[in-house]
């Protein structure tokens, strides 16, 4: 059997507003998520993150949990406005200061934190200008990131800049069903634009800081498959794969945007006008991070309709292309379960990208979780999920790919978005009500798993 390699990084993931709370504490001002989540309608049950798992005020304990799990590494978001909680202007020294202690403390545990700059929690100030619509954004982001760099680059191991661009762009500009809450067709395009800009900008600004901390990215990405070899169904699938993966993979690494989603999306014009832009995006990368949760099997619709969770209404294209349900077990959120739709999404970013170090930032599975009369969580669900998955990252790893490490999402249950509190990602439990943490079953397994691992 393959083993992993020894400098392989085991860790876990967080973001946040799904996790901080303390939403209006030592300076920190309202994002879009705080907006979004307080209008009626928009989220499961009114839930917003104002509390969340308290993480503000309870990091040393989860730092702790990490520690006796074993693992390497906590991959954390910075909350923009936490830090300028403007968007632009005055830095709060509160903010930084919390970051610095919660890495400053997984650091004291053996842990090395990896940071997100931006898990989708816009400050409202800048949204109302604009948001990403607005090319001002990105320029706000990149002394965002320099700020943040300059103050906390001592203790940070690595950085990425934007998590999963293909959600705040389509999720929160086209569908509706994410922050800021719009449903602007294909001007959510120019957003998936100003994101990648601000991405190329914001490495520039933190390489121009100095030190030696490796940038990156991470992006969601989408094993897409045909329903059949039919001309349409594998229509589908290319127009599938352009919005979900080639629209950010090829700017990124290719330096180019795939003619053929512009065509589709009618806006190769817009595009062409901010062609300058490219060299930017494409800065060289020192690694790319990489959301796994599924795969898709895709095809053509057959009477006009579409039916596709991943691109909802009114994403461009999606009109275009209906999921197909293969009949595999799916988790709570739907989702179909292919470990293997892993190993396909990380042969697809090598073969863009030859040796360009690979990560798996998010994996995991949301489960209708039950507390026993011993208070255990005997997860078995997302203990198998789990399994599955790591021994899909193993084979990608007796494949060649070059697959450096595998963050399991997420740490503790949180805000899960539009889900509210009614999805559990976490291998450790968190009641609302008391904040107690306990260890799942699969938090046990994964532990288990790193111990073997390493011998």
């Amino acid at each position: 059997m393959t083993t992993f390699p020894a400098d392989f990084v085991w860790g876990t993931a967080t973001a946040s507003y799904q996790i901080e709370g303390a939403v209006a504490e030592d300076g920190r001002r309202p994002s879009t998520w705080d907006t979004f989540a307080r209008t009626p309608g928009k989220v499961w049950n009114g839930d917003t993150g104002d509390v969340a798992c308290d993480h503000y005020h309870r990091f040393a304990e989860d730092v702790a949990i990490m520690a006796d799990l074993g693992v390497d590494a906590y991959r954390f978001s910075v909350a923009w406005p936490r830090v300028v909680p403007e968007g632009t202007g005055a830095v709060n020294q509160a903010g930084l200061d919390f970051y610095r202690r919660v890495a400053e403390t997984c650091l004291e545990h053996g842990v090395q934190p990896y940071v997100t700059l931006y898990h989708w929690d816009l400050p409202q100030p800048l949204e109302d200008a604009g948001g990403w619509l607005s090319r001002s954004t990105a320029e706000a982001f990149a002394e965002y990131a320099r700020i943040t760099h300059e103050a906390l680059g001592d203790v940070i191991g690595s950085w990425i800049t934007l998590n999963e661009p293909w959600c705040s762009a389509l999720l929160g500009y086209a569908a509706g069903v994410h922050a800021p809450g719009q449903q602007l067709g294909t001007r959510s395009l120019e957003a998936a634009h100003h994101l990648l800009l601000g991405h190329g900008l914001a490495v520039q600004a933190m390489r121009a800081d100095g030190g030696e901390a490796p940038l990156g990215i991470t992006l969601n990405l989408h094993a897409v498959r045909a329903a059949s070899d039919s001309e349409a169904d594998l229509e589908a699938a290319r127009r599938y794969d352009g919005l979900g993966n080639r629209l950010f993979l090829d700017p990124l690494l290719r330096g180019a945007y795939p003619e053929d989603v512009l065509a589709d999306t009618g806006t190769t014009e817009w595009f062409a006008e901010r062609s300058d832009d490219l060299a930017t995006i494409a800065e060289p990368i020192d690694f790319i991070g990489i959301n796994y949760y599924s795969a898709h099997t895709v095809a053509a619709p057959e009477d006009g309709r579409f039916s596709d969770p991943s691109l909802p209404t009114p994403t461009p294209g999606s009109e275009r292309v209906v999921t197909v349900d293969t009949g595999a077990e799916k988790t709570q959120m739907g989702w179909e379960i292919h470990p293997d739709g892993l190993v396909d999404v990380l042969a697809q970013v090598h073969a863009l990208a030859p040796g360009l170090p690979l990560y798996v930032t998010e994996n995991g599975s949301a489960w209708p979780d039950e507390v026993g009369p011993d208070g255990r969580v005997e997860d078995e669900d997302r203990r198998r999920y789990l399994e599955a998955h790591l021994e899909a990252c193993r084979e990608a790893v007796a494949r060649g790919l070059p697959l450096k490490g595998y963050f399991c999402w997420s740490l503790l249950d949180n805000f899960e978005w539009a889900f509210g509190y009614d999805r559990r990602f976490g291998i450790v439990r968190v009641d609302y009500e008391t904040q107690q943490r306990t260890v799942k079953r699969s938090g046990e397994f994964y532990r288990d798993f790193v111990a073997r691992e390493r011998g």
